[in-house]
């Protein structure tokens, strides 16, 4: 069993950035002086919730001034580096810390730094990715999360590869096949995005849908952070994608029979997999909570990651509290 902390570096009254920083160091050498085995740092922009604006950079910062304890990052979101540097990162953390470091973020298939090959479309095969990333790494069993198409990858994983899955988050997706509507139109964009070796049918028809109204009336900053993440993607590989998810079939056998506990959240405003889907998945699966994240549509670990980073870092400490 292991006992870990959640460290926020919350600036309080009267604080400045600077005293919140080194309360917060303060709290994680305690946090290995008393006997915890984990300490887990966070990261927010622009607000007082939290004052990381580099979790990566302060988790190495702790891990020089610690010994023994594991310092990891819930999840970063909304993040300013490719993900390709933040995978540096943790990379170099977990050499110079003699492996106290770990944090996994895939980039599927033709996204990222991974290639995108010459398999059939199919979100199978982007689960076996993952699973042969995990035993490259020697990660024996994780918590697996994901939101969107990660969340279909996810089910996937649970379904072919359950020894790997310690738990299991699912937001902003659905656990049923597309209908012949929805398969029609992602085939058509499809078809699209490679004729026209470009993503504009993706801005024109999938951006609009991807932040809720709250965000897109209050929020410029984080939507155009969207608009821009949209407009970098491959065409060819968001087409592979959209097929992929066209023909996935219904994960709702793998819910009903997965042996491990799962967190469900979704946006009060996502239009694109629904509250009441999520509930459906929720009424699925054995042992499973909901939460329901407040003005957030499509991406509310994006559009409210003080909510998502807490409640997905309450349900990992949990797990890792039942650890023997």
């Amino acid at each position: 069993m292991r006992f870990g902390v959640f460290l926020l570096a919350a600036r309080f009254p009267g604080e400045d950035d600077a005293a919140a920083l080194e309360r917060t160091v303060r709290a994680a050498v305690l946090a290995e002086r008393v006997g915890f085995d984990d300490v887990w740092v966070a990261e927010h922009h622009f607000m007082t919730y939290g004052v990381v604006p580099s979790a990566a950079a302060f988790a190495g910062h702790l891990l020089g001034l610690t010994r023994r304890v594991h310092v990891g990052t819930a999840v970063s979101v909304l993040s300013n580096q490719h993900p390709v540097a933040l995978a540096e990162q943790a990379a170099m953390l977990s050499l110079v810390s003699g492996g106290r470091f770990r944090v996994v973020t895939p980039d599927l298939r033709g996204f990222g730094g991974s290639l995108l090959g010459d398999d059939e479309p199919s979100i199978d095969a982007m689960a076996d990715d993952v699973a042969r990333l995990f035993r490259r790494l020697g990660v024996q069993r994780a918590v697996v999360g994901g939101l969107s198409m990660g969340g279909y990858v996810a089910m996937a994983l649970c379904r072919r590869h359950p020894d790997l899955v310690r738990g299991l988050v699912l937001a902003d997706t659905r656990a049923g096949a597309d209908t012949d509507e929805v398969r029609a139109t992602r085939l058509r964009q499809a078809e699209t995005l490679e004729g026209e070796d470009s993503v504009r049918v993706l801005v024109e028809e999938v951006l609009p849908h991807l932040v809720g109204p709250t965000t897109f009336r209050q929020r410029a900053l984080i939507y155009g952070r969207v608009r821009g993440l949209v407009q970098a993607t491959p065409p060819r590989a968001a087409a592979w994608a959209q097929r992929a998810m066209a023909a996935r079939g219904d994960a709702f056998e793998t819910l009903r029979g997965l042996k491990v506990p799962a967190l469900v959240l979704v946006g009060a405003e996502d239009a694109l997999a629904t509250e009441e889907e999520a509930r459906v998945m929720v009424d699925a699966l054995p042992n499973a909570e909901l939460l329901v994240i407040p003005r957030a549509g499509h991406l509310c670990a994006v559009e409210q990651p003080d909510l998502f980073n807490q409640a997905v870092a309450e349900f990992t400490t949990a797990l890792a509290r039942t650890e023997e």
